[in-house]
């Protein structure tokens, strides 16, 4: 597989900075002259791109290499191409140009030249200041107040010939008059593959399986509809918001806002393929299957994403088109207070119903699960809709979650319990089968008509998905069907789904393309009751998350066995750090619970200057190690016997695994050949596919991908931007395609105690759809607590359900389109993303924006569908549809906003923001789209304006959160953080689950010395105490108590130091404060009831995650004290704001 000319949906093939997530969806167009794609063509709704800026006056700024580019606001139908143009490693999409302004220059402002600088403060920290950047594009005429999010290209050619149906009310419901005349169902033909050669490099998958669901509060009263912002509306403009002070404020007359007209669309550039680099014909016949070669997820002589279907993704995210035009120096106006005397100790009112037990933690399992097959009130149909939907928001009074707070005065806004996922607005039968937020979530829950009121209310737009979630727990039962027959929509591929609707017995309209589709013979059977004629009441017509076992037209070639190679450092300094004896007696104790059947196999590699391979053939009386000595032209010395059945040869891997750990133990042998390691791991699982685990402790410095330290230790607490964020070199994002083009995914652990160059070696993971564990500092006698984490770790690693040559798609209602994906894949061919290994543990995320206004919708549905091969040998599809209400005010829209979810999608994007742009350019966009969607509340929502920091109830955390992202080890600056701690975490943010990465993001804080029954839960005959979350600051500290602090990986427990004798004897079991250990990480377990509810607390904590957070108690005087109080996010710091400092940042912004 060539490797050449990778375009920039995952970056270029030079080395240069690129975001694995940021994958952007080309469309078939013909290139006007003099246009440049690159950059003139500017995406809708990306908070990571730069606002467009008033012009600096003359000499003040350099205008930065940029030459305008004239604006072109026509687009054409690209002719059919049948080659792929551009030479090898010339992409035909490139990446724009960094540091200038964007394409139009906006017109001056008459802002006041900026006065003379003050002296740095001293005692406060200065008020942030003003910059221009911004997570949303600029567009593409003159600066409107509102971020153009997602701002819709026009529709492409002529009206597409699925579908006039009227886009009404959908209903589930038959129309038995009709039935009568019902056409003959299709033959089962219509779904059989389409030729395909045989291939093992491109197989493709089902369509991708929604997993958001956003809950949505009942709207109410709101003010008069707003006249919706037409794409042309001429609107006034004002600068761009500054971030949090980082040096002394200048002095400076506030900027008066310019106006000026907004700019106009310019085309984007041409449909590409992400694996080529070329275009893709986007112009096919209604008969021609628009899918890849090898594209099984469309098996089918219906083209799933060709002009007939509705939901071509014709919009491109140009992400970075240009940095920011430098703006005025900032808007200082004064220092802050250093404390907050306008704070009223007055509890906000929390109308949170109290949740269901498991939904008392965002990450413990979901458990409102769908009623499997069973008839849903409201008629006939699981999807009954009603007419009146749509008037469904404005009856009552304002409701709860639009209520104004004003975060000046209302201080503890933090609810005791875990945040929900609001829910939408649906009538309750459509809510009941939706589904599950953890696995589908959507930053809005109600989606706005046109992409004019989405751009007015300034807040992004997209999906986060957990889509191959373990769901033996959260969901009673998963619902598995097997059929000859697997009903989906003619045109769009759209499989059949809860909220589609039935004319009749004989025919079902798509809820995405409006498509009539008829009804198989085979559907009309119902296997649950056994009874005929009665398609609405089937299991996948039933429940929102359903897997289907597929026929052999999924198929490229017989499924693939499960097949484990596990790649091992055995350095002198691998060997010193201790992790061998773990890892070889995990893998002695787990592998009888290795996934997998008869077919299984395993493998092993080791390395230092040299690769080790190991002979494993059955009748071997034992192992027989082989050495490869010639790193620079690797080859495999015995092929056929370096990977053998586990189960035929079990015993010789247990032999080696026993004698690893002494075979290298005097080793000194210091150099590391990982590259050349990799690429004979490569060469070994290239014909089956399969799952590399790669062992690293040190930077790789011998052979192809050798790596030099680029980390300066006294730059680490700098608080200018982080240098050195995107890989060294293009070696480990090339070897990782291969490994996609392959089947092969790569997982890394990082175990070390010095600098490795994460940002470079984590490509070899980010690519390939794999995994990255970091264990900084391990060292099995130093360091015990890092050593039970990777052992628990490990356990699930090993034992975990996974998946296998695995694809997925996202299909969204005709109006919308995805344009940009976050998380660890390789993008092929525009939407299709392929993942070689697919686990439990990996989220997604996707930006989307509305190309067509929805305006005669009341409903509009998302679909993932995710394709894979089990470790059984089975072919599955996962697929998960989501419904969310459409509206058309902007009060409904902000009464629908998710606000973790919204922080989440902000977060995937800051990060690939730092490794494109710079870090402050992130962390700038970051407090921009706080002060952005509360200037857009106040301004267009709040019917009675009010003094203070407003905002509607649903968004009350927002600010909070969003500081708390600029104090996390990712973003923060001014603190002293290690490179690779912070590319660990930047990871972490991209491919977490969002009930995960929350945590990571703010920490919860409990007080656990006077734990009672009250309220607690009852799990598995276990009593697990419920304290109430408390704000993380010092103020809710005191030393007569102890305080667990859960940060996602990592927990604390602070014992105050008058903490009472009674906790330290019962749960510590220690007779005083001073004799609490230094190092302890285990709580012992003694039989007294505190310390039973202190240790059933913290297990069902760590039972909600997949990994082991592992558990540090701390005194005051202990070395990992300033991790804890770095957490406490609402305490300045001497690099960072207070809360109550970021909020009076904010209102000095909002008010300008």
């Amino acid at each position: 597989m060539s490797t050449a000319g990778f375009n920039s949906q995952n970056g270029t093939g030079t080395g240069q900075a690129y975001a694995n997530g940021p994958s952007q969806n080309p469309v078939a167009l013909q290139q006007l002259p003099g246009v440049s794609y690159g950059m003139t063509h500017q995406p809708a709704y990306n908070p990571m791109q730069p606002k467009a800026t008033t012009s600096p006056a003359p000499g003040l700024y350099p205008s930065g290499p940029y030459q305008p580019v004239p604006p072109v606001n026509s687009y054409q139908p690209g002719p059919q191409l049948s080659s792929y143009p551009s030479s090898p490693g010339q992409p035909l999409l490139s990446r724009p140009l960094m540091g200038g302004p964007p394409p139009h220059t906006p017109p001056q402002s008459a802002s006041p030249s900026p006065g003379p600088r003050l002296p740095p403060a001293q005692a406060t920290p200065p008020p942030p200041a003003v910059s221009t950047t911004s997570y949303y594009p600029s567009p593409q005429q003159p600066m409107a107040p509102a971020w153009q999010y997602n701002t819709a290209t026009p529709p492409m050619g002529p009206a597409t010939s699925m579908s006039t149906h009227p886009r009404g009310p959908v209903a589930n419901h038959m129309n038995p008059a009709a039935s009568l005349a019902a056409p003959p169902p299709p033959s089962s033909a219509a779904y059989r593959s389409a030729p395909t050669p045989h291939s093992t490099t491109q197989l493709s998958g089902p369509g991708i399986p929604p997993t958001s669901m956003h809950g949505y509060t009942q709207p109410g009263t709101a003010p008069p509809p707003m006249n919706l912002m037409a794409p042309q509306t001429y609107q006034p403009s004002r600068p761009a918001y500054g971030p949090p002070p980082t040096g002394p404020p200048p002095a400076m007359k506030p900027t008066p806002p310019p106006t000026g007209p907004p700019m106009a669309n310019a085309t984007p550039p041409p449909k590409t393929d992400a694996q080529c680099g070329g275009v893709v014909n986007n112009t096919l016949s209604p008969t021609e299957p628009n899918c890849q070669e090898g594209d099984i997820e469309c098996p089918g002589a219906v083209a799933g994403n060709g002009p007939e279907a509705s939901n071509s993704y014709n919009h491109v995210d140009n992400k970075m088109a240009g940095l920011t035009q430098p703006g005025p120096p900032g808007r200082h106006l004064g220092h802050y207070p250093s404390l907050p005397p306008g704070y009223q100790n007055t509890s906000a009112s929390h109308t949170t119903p109290p949740m269901h037990p498991a939904m008392q933690a965002a990450t413990q399992p979901f458990t409102q699960a769908p009623q499997p097959y069973q008839q849903l009130p409201g008629g006939p149909g699981a999807a009954q809709l009603s007419p009146s939907l749509a008037a469904m928001s404005l009856q009552s009074s304002t409701p709860e979650a639009l209520r104004a707070v004003n975060l000046l005065q209302e201080r503890n806004l933090l609810p005791p319990t875990p945040v929900p996922a609001p829910t939408p607005c649906l009538p309750q039968d459509l809510q009941k089968i939706n589904c599950n937020p953890e696995v589908f979530r959507c930053t809005l829950t109600s989606i706005p008509q046109t992409q004019s009121l989405l751009n007015k209310a300034k807040m992004p737009l997209g999906l986060l998905l957990h889509p191959f979630k373990d769901l033996s727990v959260a969901i009673e039962q998963l619902p598995v069907v097997t059929s000859s027959t697997i009903v989906r929509c003619r045109s769009c591929r759209t499989y059949i789904n809860p909220f589609v609707s039935f004319l009749d017995q004989r025919r079902w309209k798509c809820n995405l393309c409006y498509r009539v589709n008829d009804v198989p013979e085979e559907f009309m059977y119902n296997p649950v009751s056994r009874s005929y004629g009665e398609p609405h009441k089937r299991p996948e017509v039933q429940n929102a998350t359903i897997e289907f076992i597929a026929p052999s037209e999924y198929m490229l070639r017989p499924p693939q066995p499960a097949v484990y190679l596990f790649v091992l450092d055995v350095s002198h300094n691998a060997v010193e750090t201790g992790y061998l004896n773990v890892f070889c007696q995990s893998l002695l104790d787990n592998i009888n619970a290795l996934p997998g059947d008869s077919r299984t196999k395993i493998g092993f590699i080791t390395f230092d200057s040299t690769i080790h391979f190991y002979n494993l053939q059955e009748g071997l009386s034992q192992p027989q190690m082989l050495i490869v000595s010639d790193i620079e032209d690797i080859f495999l010395p015995t092929p056929d016997s370096l990977l053998v059945n586990l189960n035929e040869c079990k015993e010789l891997v247990q032999d080696l695994l026993k004698s690893l750990p002494n075979l290298f133990q005097k080793t000194m042998e210091t150099q590391s050949a990982l590259g050349s390691a990799l690429q004979a791991a490569f060469k070994l699982l290239s014909p089956t596919g399969g799952r590399m685990s790669v062992f690293q402790t040190q930077l790789p410095n011998l052979g192809v991908g050798a790596l030099q330290s680029r980390e300066d230790p006294n730059q680490r607490a700098s608080a200018k931007d982080i240098q050195h964020l995107s890989p060294a070199t293009d070696f480990y994002k090339k070897l990782a395609l291969d490994c996609s083009g392959q089947q092969v995914a790569v997982d890394l652990f990082l175990l070390s105690a010095q600098y490795c160059d994460l940002a470079s070696l984590g490509c070899i993971s980010r690519f390939s759809a794999g995994s990255v564990y970091y264990y900084p500092s391990y060292h099995h006698q130093h360091n015990p607590a890092q050593v039970e984490r990777f052992q628990k770790d490990l356990k699930r690693y090993i034992t975990r359900k996974i998946g296998f040559e695995a694809v997925m798609r996202i299909r969204c209602t005709k109006g919308m389109s995805i344009h940009t994906f976050h998380g660890n894949f390789f993008v092929r061919s525009t939407d299709l993303l392929s993942l070689p290994n697919v686990n439990p543990d990996a989220g997604f995320a996707v930006q989307m924006s509305i190309e067509e206004n929805l305006d005669d919708m009341q409903v509009v549905s998302f679909q993932a569908a995710l394709l894979y091969t089990s470790s059984k040998g089975e072919r599955r599809i996962r697929v998960h549809t989501l419904c969310l209400p459409v509206v058309n005010s902007l009060s409904d829209i902000f009464a629908g906003a998710d606000v973790q979810a919204i922080t989440g999608l902000l977060a995937c994007m800051a990060v690939d923001r730092s490794v494109t742009a710079s870090l402050s350019d992130a962390r700038d966009a970051m407090t921009n789209a706080a002060i952005d969607s509360l200037t857009s509340y106040r301004q267009s929502v709040l019917t009675i304006q009010q003094p203070g920091l407003l905002a509607p109830a649903c968004l009350r955390l927002f600010p909070l959160y969003i500081l708390a992202l600029l104090k996390q080890k990712a973003f923060r600056t001014g603190t002293s953080t290690r490179l690779d701690d912070r590319v660990s975490a930047m990871y972490q943010l991209k491919y977490q689950p969002l009930t995960y990465s929350m945590l990571m993001i703010h920490p919860a804080l409990y007080r656990v010395d006077d734990l009672s029954d009250e309220g607690a839960l009852n799990v598995n005959e276990r009593t697990i105490p419920q304290p109430k979350v408390l704000q993380l600051s010092v103020e809710k500290l005191s030393r007569e108590g102890a305080f667990l602090m859960d940060a996602g990986i990592v927990m604390y427990l602070w014992i105050g130091r008058n903490c009472h004798p009674n906790f330290l004897t019962q749960v510590l079991g220690v007779p005083n404060y001073a004799a609490v250990p230094e190092n302890l990480y285990l709580l012992p377990e003694l039989d007294t009831a505190e310390s039973q509810r202190t240790r059933a607390l913290i297990g069902w904590l760590r039972d909600q995650r997949p990994f082991f957070p592992s558990l540090h108690i701390i005194r005051d005087e202990s070395q990992l004290k300033p991790h804890f109080m770095q957490n406490m996010i609402e305490d300045r710091t001497e690099s960072a704001l207070s809360y109550y400092e970021f909020l009076l940042h904010l209102q000095q912004q909002i008010s300008k």
